[in-house]
């Protein structure tokens, strides 16, 4: 019975009569392997775009609807040695949990083989030169055979099956030599071992993998893990909303069942689910999830609200202008998926290396085999050169080139205060030349805080702070810290969108709005001083007081600023903020290109009209909105503070209340870089010299094995450099 496979649940429309399927596919470990998917989907009738993913193993294929059937796209990934199924978040990261606990595993067992064996071959190794007796000598060999045969078996699976699935679809990759070197080392050893031979070379061989397996394992965790995105976005979309069926009957709905022009009923602690405009009703909206404003907004007749945002205190009639799809969620989500899945432009260049490495090596021991039975040898000895050659050229240091830096600077990064949440972000950091930067929650302090309050009376400080505690409003919150209040006010009524009031010794209190508390004219005067401040009013009886809250700019702000100008790095702020504000901050910090009221779109935008002028951007922001340009940005930051989807999005994530963690972040990294190609050129150059030597068979598989760590060891060395960097703040 033929089985029908149905990926029509999966497919998406995305227009223009184009198609869109995300496959999930195990096996892409390398720039290489991106190309040969690529290139192999391309050459598909129809198919308009295939591109990979390599920090979550991601295929995204798209193309003109019509005949095609997208299980072609299964069966050619499986031609190419690719196993590959529907793209869907759990499973993806179930699978990607339990590889590198394999990985792990594999490592764990590697490792110990590694030293059992190596404590047994050093009598072996004395015993040659001494007195050792044949008897001896193979009582050791045969006890490292027990040891490394099972522990190579296991411990090399990664490799073995790697290496079958190329060969299986006529291609090559750098698991073959590796893994041709190791089972040939393995046999070469059990020969000479049944033949009572001085040398055996299972030191040589697990070795080699436990050396391998570090890299590749360290590689796999440092590689970029998006999937909490869609999770993050989907916990901010409502499924349901109350819609008008007549003026005066309402009805739960599912989102999908709402059009455009229909209208809605927003209660109080509800999440809206549709963009539209409010028609009657007045409350307080808090917007922090879309625009990163932690100071809720006013909404009223005519107001625009967005899907995603939350309703604080009163009851709203809201028009809908958009519901499901046609959302600023939506489209944020979208934006954000396609700057996920643009390509980076800097290619790692232990990959550029790497693709050559196979086909090199074969060649190499092949030829070094031939010509030496041409010149007269055994097939013994030209077959025990021919594993040297493989063991000696293994890409043990090329392949540690890269993470060992990437490990130490990831190290030093997490004591400057920067947590990184991309593998190759050190890399792209290194090339960066542009900074932008988000205002609120990013230049400024997340929380508000109250400028004036050494100007109030502290009993009067005191009461309010007890009144501010029985409000959730962000502003009241600030006066709450301010005071240090404990233990709020008993009785307290809470009037909606206006403050909280209560009575003690038989005088009304009022905390809220300066029409509230009667404040209006002490209220105009302080917001005329700046820009930035926000008030909330206090009365007790006839005494009005009115508090200046505003968030502060992180203390370093300015002094970080002038450090990465000084580095040649140009500094912009974006922000979606009022300009006025923007403006301000930009002045206080010296920053001259500046840009206010901005959309995500205009964010995107403008950060890739800055790449399309060859200008590497790193885009430093926190809010919601600010999660497509991340992604967009050729490297990007945000702080810990920021929302849990800007955290996705982010390459890397700097903690506390300084902003230094941006500069530290550049230096290392532009350390790092050097370092990678210093790395590079060690283990290119270790090759260089030592591959002759091996071919003029100069060098034993254990001389090679040793040559080998030997090279590792000194990438290693010169890696620990990393971290002797001091960002210093000038």
């Amino acid at each position: 019975m033929a089985l029908n496979r149905d990926f029509s649940y999966y497919v998406k429309d995305i227009g223009s009569g184009l198609a869109h399927l995300d496959l999930a596919v195990e096996g892409v470990s390398c720039a290489g392997c991106m190309m040969k998917i690529e290139r192999g989907l391309s050459a598909i009738p129809d198919v308009t775009l295939a591109r990979v993913n390599l920090t979550d193993r991601r295929l995204a294929v798209e193309w003109k609807k019509g005949e095609l059937d997208p299980a072609q796209f299964v069966d050619r990934l499986a031609a190419l040695g690719y196993k590959a199924y529907p793209f869907e978040p759990v499973r993806a990261e179930v699978v990607e949990a339990e590889q590198s606990r394999f990985l792990l595993r594999c490592l764990g067992v590697a490792a110990f083989a590694t030293m059992n064996v190596m404590m047994l071959s050093i009598p072996v190794w004395s015993g040659n030169v001494t007195d050792m007796i044949p008897e001896q000598r193979d009582f050791f060999h045969w006890l490292s055979a027990l040891i490394a045969l099972p522990a190579a078996a296991y411990a090399g699976q990664p490799f073995f099956r790697s290496a079958f699935t190329a060969l299986r679809s006529r291609g090559v990759n750098m698991d073959v030599p590796i893994s041709i070197g190791v089972v040939l080392a393995l046999g070469m050893s059990i020969v000479e071992t049944i033949h009572h031979a001085e040398h055996a070379y299972f030191d040589a061989a697990i070795m080699l993998l436990t050396f391998l397996l570090a890299g590749r394992y360290l590689d796999q965790n440092m590689r970029r893990r998006t999937r909490a995105v869609a999770g993050n976005l989907a916990a901010l979309k409502a499924e349901t909303a109350t819609k008008f069926i007549s003026p005066t009957e309402i009805s739960e709905v599912p989102v999908a069942a709402i059009v455009p022009g229909d209208i809605v009923l927003l209660r109080p602690g509800e999440r809206c689910a549709i963009d539209g405009k409010v028609i009657d009703g007045r409350s307080e909206i808090d917007q922090s999830l879309i625009t990163g404003e932690t100071r809720y907004v006013a909404a009223e007749a005519g107001t625009a609200v967005y899907a995603g945002t939350m309703n604080i205190s009163g009851t709203l009639r809201i028009r809908v202008g958009a519901a499901a799809e046609g959302t600023l969620l939506s489209e944020i989500s979208r934006l954000l998926e396609n700057a996920l899945q643009a390509r980076s432009r800097y290619v790692q260049l232990a990959d550029r290396a790497s693709r050559l490495y196979a086909p090199v090596v074969h060649a190499t021991a092949l030829l070094t085999m031939l010509g030496w039975v041409a010149l007269g040898a055994s097939w013994h000895d030209a077959i025990v050169t021919a594993i040297a050659v493989l063991i000696i050229t293994c890409p043990c240091a090329l392949g540690l080139a890269i993470p060992a830096v990437q490990t130490i600077v990831a190290s030093a990064l997490f004591r400057a205060g920067v947590l990184l949440n991309s593998g190759d972000a050190v890399e792209r950091v290194a090339d960066v030349d542009t900074v932008v930067f988000d205002k609120t929650g990013t230049l400024t302090l997340p929380e508000l805080d109250v400028v004036n309050a050494a100007a109030i009376p502290t009993d009067v400080l005191q009461l309010a702070g007890r009144l501010a505690l029985a409000s959730h409003h962000p502003v009241a919150a600030a006066v709450a810290r301010a005071s240090k209040a404990t233990s709020p006010l008993e009785g307290i009524v809470e009037e909606p969108g206006q403050g909280v009031r209560g009575l003690i010794d038989g005088v009304e209190l009022r905390l809220g709005r300066p029409s509230f508390c009667a404040a209006e004219r002490m209220a105009n005067e302080i917001l005329g001083t700046d820009p930035e401040i926000s008030v909330v009013a206090f009365s007790r009886g006839q005494e009005r007081y009115v508090f200046a809250v505003r968030q502060q700019l992180r203390l370093d702000a300015a002094a970080t600023i002038r450090s990465l100008v000084k580095r040649g790095v140009a500094v912009e702020i974006l922000s979606g903020d009022r300009e006025p504000a923007v403006k301000h901050a930009a002045t206080a910090l010296g920053v001259i290109a500046w840009r206010a009221g901005l959309t995500p779109t205009d964010k995107i935008a403008h950060i890739e009209d800055l790449k399309r002028r060859g200008r590497t951007v790193m885009m430093v922001g926190d809010g919601l909105n600010d999660a497509p340009a991340l992604a967009a940005a050729s490297v990007s930051m945000s702080p810990v503070s920021a929302t849990h989807l800007s955290q996705a999005a982010a390459d890397m994530i700097f903690l506390g209340k300084d902003l230094v963690p941006v500069l530290a972040a550049v230096d290392f990294s532009r350390k790092a870089l050097q370092l990678m190609r210093q790395n590079l050129a060690l283990a290119i150059g270790y090759n260089v010299l030592a591959v002759p030597i091996a071919i003029a068979g100069y060098a034993t598989p254990l001389v090679a094995a040793a040559a080998m760590s030997g090279s590792s060891i000194l990438v290693m060395l010169n890696s620990l450099r990393a971290r002797r960097v001091a960002p210093e703040v000038t």
